[in-house]
């Protein structure tokens, strides 16, 4: 996919939604994805019924409330979002994981929040942050990796949560261990090694840096 049709397909939505892409630009080390946390790990978090009076506005001030709480942005109020690869919107990559082929892991993506912003509505429209708006799907990520903001959509309403330390979690990592070793019949090989590389490179955990290399070979292999 050239720079122009990403530019037309992807940039431009977000950029409607309040967010400015910056290319290129992402810390090295992030790890690749965040799972299984527990009530220990959160910093912060609210939930909405999808008959809220003002849904949208609700939203976006407690997410904007918590993102300045949590520490989620720098100074130029730059932070991460995980968004999937080429221009597969959330929308399409969640059909895939359910009812269509496996597709590449989503990637991060280095943004600014502009002064006029609509996270949880246009952002949440383009189908790049979420379903429709009102219906968010997304996460986001410090540029320190400080605090890790998720939100998902249930049968009854919309939840946000903010994690602390993300990559230092004892349950986040026991996860993403234990992710890597699963042999499932149709688990996602890709993000298997990009998760496997990552924990290979913590020198606090040395003591399995061995197993993990073992298993980027075990993985190639396949």
């Amino acid at each position: 996919m050239g720079i122009q049709e990403r530019e037309r397909k992807m940039y431009r939505p977000l950029r409607r939604a309040g967010l400015e892409v910056i290319p290129n630009a992402v810390p090295e080390g992030m790890m690749p994805f965040v799972a299984g946390y527990g009530a220990e790990d959160f910093v912060g978090g609210f939930s909405h019924r999808y008959d809220t009076p003002r849904l949208v506005e609700r939203l976006n001030e407690d997410w904007y409330r918590l993102a300045l709480s949590s520490g989620l942005f720098d100074d130029r109020r730059e932070f991460l979002v995980q968004i999937p690869q080429g221009v597969l919107t959330h929308r399409a990559a969640n059909h895939t994981l359910h009812w269509g082929p496996r597709v590449p892991p989503a990637v991060w993506t280095r943004v600014r929040l502009l002064d006029r912003w609509d996270i949880m509505g246009r952002g949440a429209e383009s189908a790049f942050l979420g379903i429709h708006a009102g219906h968010p799907g997304f996460a986001m990520m410090a540029l320190d990796s400080s605090v890790f903001v998720s939100a998902s959509t249930g049968e009854m309403g919309v939840d946000v949560v903010a994690v602390t330390r993300p990559d230092r979690s004892e349950n986040i990592l026991q996860f993403l261990e234990g992710f890597v070793g699963r042999n499932d019949t149709d688990p996602d090989r890709e993000l298997q090694k990009l998760i496997t590389v990552w924990l290979a490179g913590r020198g606090e955990r040395l003591k399995h840096v061995a197993q993990w290399q073992n298993d980027i070979v075990r993985l190639e292999s396949r």
